[in-house]
């Protein structure tokens, strides 16, 4: 019975150890197939900075492979290990369309603890073959076995995602993170969102732990995932990218990737990586977006910082020098209307969801209250409070100059949410929506055009008490007969409120890229005549798309929206003074 609940789709196991004579070295592994390697890897399962805790998670990619690797820092008294021992038990999936590493997660980790507490219990400093044993039965049992990995790795849409095993259930699901990561990026989740959907090189730079980065980069390329990826639940006749899977997951990256991330860069498909060599923040040249976590540590109260980056124009006649720089970007007024419709979702569940120190990129393994953090979280309810009153503004500015049209804002809950955005093509999308309509959705711009408030939707039924936290409830949680304890059903209504947050937030995200791109292809010129075309756009034009006409970034947005849907055809943005000067004074 233990085969049928594992997934099946591992290649390779291996331990890698921090050596004091030799550095980072993988001292143990098991391989499915000598077609695997497993060189550099030591690097991305103990990265630089990682002696700091006592343990972290670790997600990365070999040669298309993901894996995931659950690091441990052993006290001890040798000589030359200065106290400790730096260690990291890891695994490589097999190549798929939607590798999903953190499935193995809960077992790696209890597997972790029984091989080292064995070690430490016998006091034996370096573990000999009988010690991987456990390893080799974890392998054994989860090892690939068919072709199509018994469908690991398939992707059939986000209510499969979370409730197609069923043994397994959306448990330890990065994408469960997007309300609470969305909190924490605020408003300028949304530059994050557009790169994304323009398939640039992302980086993350964080301090160890590394877990919550590495979640950040899966959320991130989530929220779009449903629309890039090429399946047959594709809607019919919209326009097709140029490459048909999501944006690449990198993981967490080292100095030894960077040929890697430089080649990852020529494919077009973009990537999304982290890492903690600081080093990286002088390499703006490998890199589009650079989200700096270090501005959100318990020492600096502001949101995380993020920066683009921009060539820079040789100066005389010398070459040398720096051929880009970083400058720092913040979310486009523009984004206000789907922001207003995100945080309005977000605020529904609040109560259930508003913890986000599982994804703080300044949470750590240590569980001792911090004296400063009242004093940090007043200042960043200030910073908030300044975030708020531009949004404000912005909104205000915005609802006057487009006249608040009926097809752009939302009257979900009457005239206080005036200004919240309306996604045509759909009606609003709120938990109420989810859990109680049946309204069907078109197919995709839904949850694959399934009822929303059908009983065949079991992500949904959990709503009225069935939940995987409540289903896979411990005995000791339970009373003699059966009945779930008070603090069971309170983490059942968690789970589900937070499950129901999550498709919301993905399927605005989706609604919200359709009107887009099916905005764009109105622009674009007959499939004859499409390749190596040039569309101009005025700002009237750019209005359309719900963007602002006088922003930058908007302006780069739309050409990297063409550059991938726009099949051959090249998306100019007008931005000359007179066109400037026609829309703010109405003119043309």
């Amino acid at each position: 019975m233990s085969e049928l609940r594992c997934p099946q789709d591992i290649v390779a196991i291996f331990h890698a150890s921090f050596h004091p004579t030799q550095g980072n070295v993988i001292d143990w592994s098991i391989k499915a197939s000598d077609d695997v390697s497993l060189d550099n890897l030591e690097f991305s399962a103990l990265p630089s900075g990682l002696h700091l805790v006592e343990q972290d998670v670790i997600y990365f990619t070999k040669d298309e492979h993901h894996g995931v690797c659950v690091f441990r820092r052993r006290k001890t008294t040798e000589q030359g290990h200065r106290g400790f021992r730096l260690s990291s038990l890891g695994i490589l999936l097999a190549k798929s369309a939607r590798s999903k590493p953190w499935r193995h997660l809960s077992a790696l980790k209890d597997l972790v603890a029984t091989i080292y507490t064995r070690l430490e219990v016998s006091e034996i400093l370096e573990p000999n073959d009988e010690d991987w044993e456990p390893a080799r039965f974890f392998f054994e049992e989860r090892k690939v076995r068919q072709d199509d990995l018994g469908g690991a790795g398939q992707w059939n849409g986000w209510s499969f995602e979370f409730d197609g095993d069923e043994n397994e259930g959306p448990v330890g699901n990065p994408t469960l993170h997007l309300p609470h990561l969305l909190r924490i990026l605020g408003p300028s989740s949304l530059t994050l969102y557009k790169h994304v959907i323009g398939r640039k090189r992302i980086l993350i730079f964080t301090l160890p732990p590394v877990q919550a980065a590495c979640i950040l980069c899966h959320v991130a390329a989530d929220m779009c995932y449903e629309y890039q990826e090429a399946s047959p639940n594709s809607t019919a006749g919209r326009l097709q990218g140029k490459c048909k899977e999501g944006i690449n997951v990198l993981g967490l990256v080292t100095l030894s990737d960077l040929d890697r991330m430089q080649k990852e860069g020529t494919s077009g498909r973009g990537w999304i990586a982290c890492t903690t060599d600081a080093i990286f923040l002088e390499k703006p040249s490998h890199y589009d977006l650079l989200i700096d976590l270090t501005a959100s540590t318990p020492n600096k109260a502001t949101r995380p910082a993020f920066f683009s980056s921009r060539p820079v124009l040789p100066s005389g006649m010398s070459s040398r020098g720096p051929t880009h720089r970083l400058s720092s970007v913040r979310f486009a007024w523009s984004d206000i209307k789907l922001w207003n419709e995100l945080d309005r979702i977000l605020q529904l569940d609040s109560s259930q969801c508003a913890d986000t120190s599982c994804c703080s990129p300044s949470s750590s393994s240590s569980s001792s209250p911090d004296p400063k953090s009242k004093l940090i979280t007043a200042w960043t309810d200030v910073w908030r409070v300044y975030e708020d009153v531009c949004i404000i503004c912005a909104g205000l500015w915005i609802g006057s100059w487009r006249g608040n049209s009926p097809s752009s804002y939302s009257t979900a809950n009457g005239s206080a949410n005036w200004g919240s955005v309306r996604l045509e093509g759909d009606d609003d999308l709120t938990l109420t929506a989810i859990n109680g309509s049946d309204h069907v959705r078109s197919l995709g711009l839904g949850i694959e055009g399934r009822p929303s408030g059908s009983s065949s939707n079991k992500p949904m039924r959990r709503s009225s008490g069935m939940s995987w936290s409540s289903e896979r409830a411990s005995p000791s949680g339970s009373t003699a007969d059966g009945q779930q304890q008070p603090g069971d059903r309170d983490e059942a209504v968690r789970t589900d409120g937070q499950l129901l947050t999550t498709l919301a937030l993905l399927q605005t995200f989706h609604a919200h890229t359709s009107f887009q791109v099916s905005t764009l292809e109105t622009f674009l010129p007959p499939l004859p005549d499409r390749p190596k075309s040039i569309v101009q756009l005025t700002p009237r034009d750019v209005l359309l798309f719900e963007l602002g006409p006088l922003s930058g970034v908007d302006a780069k947005y739309l050409e990297w929206l063409g550059q991938e849907y726009g099949g051959g055809a090249q998306i100019v943005v007008r931005r000359g003074w007179k066109d400037v000067f026609g829309i703010i004074f109405g003119y043309g």
